[in-house]
């Protein structure tokens, strides 16, 4: 075991890493966001001579940028070197070559890790690979912050299954709207701004067809420097959503999917194809379409990180089923009162032990509105 002062030197580099890996937040998927930096030893904490972050799937990874930067900054070998990586390094061929290959060329001397790789094609093989070829691998640096970087491409890997993330905007009483219908503007601007951030950095923004008739919402990303729209999503088991509607416009900039029941309109599904909307059947339940077809489908479009939006019946939908991994929840000062619409249809809660209860809450404020982010 590494002394207590080494050890602190070492999570000091794995932070620099994890800075580093942050920066691929939203650009990444499906592969996960990772962060590396070479280290030259030679003095009590040794100093960086190389650093890399994984930028975009299909571009080089971390490891690889890392030891580029290195040689280029050193305008030599960096054999001796140490490599703090925030994931355990790959082994396979993908769109990439594997970088345990691009690690033990360049004479990597030893090679700290953050989080294991649950890839089922990584998944262990990689250290145990840098360790043939002679490199002292230590694991486990950070180990928990480095694996909550990656939930999303966590679930995604092991289960096929994309994270999700239901957001609620509410009065301080739990409501969407007023009785008759009038949500604008619930939450502050501050709140607002925050949502488009997260547009911009989610695969997929998903909502049900009460909202979308109801708001007629675009789901786009405004008011984000660099920012890109992310996959629209709409249940809709009859589609009732008319083909006019904002989630079916700029095709040529963002892609929507419209998920339906599978005697809903072939008729109304052929205009909609026509604007370039992707049509898809799944099967229906006694309360709507099953939302674990829908996220399957999504999963194997290579969706990891889904954001919900609305409304309460999807957002019960989903609570019930057990598919939530995250509840965003905005709340603003303001009353509203029982006539409101309710955040959350009905549960099925007949006492507090069967309530639903997160494992870990965050608190923060923005604006005049209070963010609660819980996590089962």
């Amino acid at each position: 075991m590494p002394s207590v002062d080494n050890r602190k030197i070492d999570e000091t580099y794995m932070r620099k890493a994890l800075t580093l890996a942050a920066k691929g937040l939203g650009r990444t998927s499906p592969n996960p966001m990772v962060g590396a930096v070479v280290v030259r030893p030679g003095t009590k904490k040794g100093r960086i001579i190389g650093r890399g972050y994984h930028a975009c799937a299909g571009l080089a990874h971390a490891e690889v940028v890392a030891i580029d930067n290195a040689v280029l900054a050193t305008k030599g070998s960096i054999k001796g070197a140490d490599l703090y990586v925030t994931l355990e390094p790959c082994m396979t061929f993908g769109r990439t070559p594997p970088c345990t290959g691009a690690i033990i060329e360049a004479g990597i001397r030893r090679v700290f890790t953050g989080a294991g790789d649950p890839n089922p094609k990584v998944r262990g093989r990689g250290v145990r690979r840098l360790r043939r070829a002679g490199i002292e691998v230590v694991t486990g640096i950070l180990k928990a912050e480095c694996t909550a970087l990656n939930a999303a491409y966590n679930k995604h890997i092991v289960t096929g299954l994309p994270y999700v993330t239901l957001k609620l905007a509410t009065s301080l009483d739990g409501r969407i709207a007023s009785n008759g219908g009038d949500s604008s503007w619930i939450t502050s601007k501050e709140s607002r701004s925050y949502v488009h951030e997260l547009r911009n950095i989610v695969d997929c923004v998903m909502v049900g067809s009460g909202t979308a008739l109801a708001d007629n919402p675009w789901l786009t990303t405004r008011g984000v420097k660099g920012g890109r729209d992310s996959v629209r999503v709409v249940l809709d088991s009859a589609l009732r959503l008319p083909a006019s509607a904002n989630l079916y416009k700029v095709q040529q900039r963002v892609s929507t999917f419209v998920f339906t029941g599978k005697k809903a309109s072939h008729k109304k599904a052929e205009i909609l194809k026509a604007k370039g909307v992707e049509v898809l059947r799944v099967a229906e339940t006694k309360a709507g379409l099953s939302l674990k077809a829908v996220l399957k489908k999504l999963g194997e479009r290579g969706v990891t990180d889904l954001l919900v939006e609305g409304g309460g019946g999807l957002a019960a939908g989903l609570l019930k089923g057990g598919h939530v991994d995250k509840v965003l929840w905005f709340t603003a000062p303001i009353i509203i009162g029982a006539d409101g619409v309710p955040s959350v249809a009905t549960l099925g809660v007949n006492n507090m032990d069967s309530a639903l209860r997160f494992k870990t809450i965050k608190v923060k404020t923005l604006g005049t509105d209070v963010l609660v982010e819980g996590c089962f």
